[in-house]
């Protein structure tokens, strides 16, 4: 089955694993849904997000779609609130373990 949104509309499916800032691996079971969410498919029309774009959605935004096992989600765009940079999260995950300096 293909989806095809339309008009203003986005295709996304949630972040299946969420990690705390201290490393802490929350299962999906327990969780509240997601806010980031990576972009599937587009409707028609101009749109600042492409397929692949890891976002972040306001947390009632959209309608739930279960196809199969997987979920997913169509939105307006109007309800996306940021698009993450990828370069950005690499650069916390690579400087998180290192060891504090002491000043003075």
């Amino acid at each position: 089955m293909q989806i095809k949104p339309l008009f203003d509309r986005v295709l996304l499916k949630p972040e299946q694993e969420q990690i705390t800032t201290s490393g802490i691996y929350i299962p999906q079971s327990t969780a509240e849904r997601s806010h980031i969410m990576q972009v599937v498919a587009l409707g028609t029309g101009e749109f600042a997000v492409a397929p692949g774009d890891r976002i972040v959605v306001h947390k009632y935004a959209g309608t739930e779609l279960a196809v199969g096992n997987d979920k997913f989600y169509i939105v307006k765009q109007c309800d996306i609130l940021a698009k993450i940079d990828d370069a950005i999260t690499r650069h916390c995950k690579e400087h998180r373990n290192e060891p504090t300096k002491k000043i003075g």
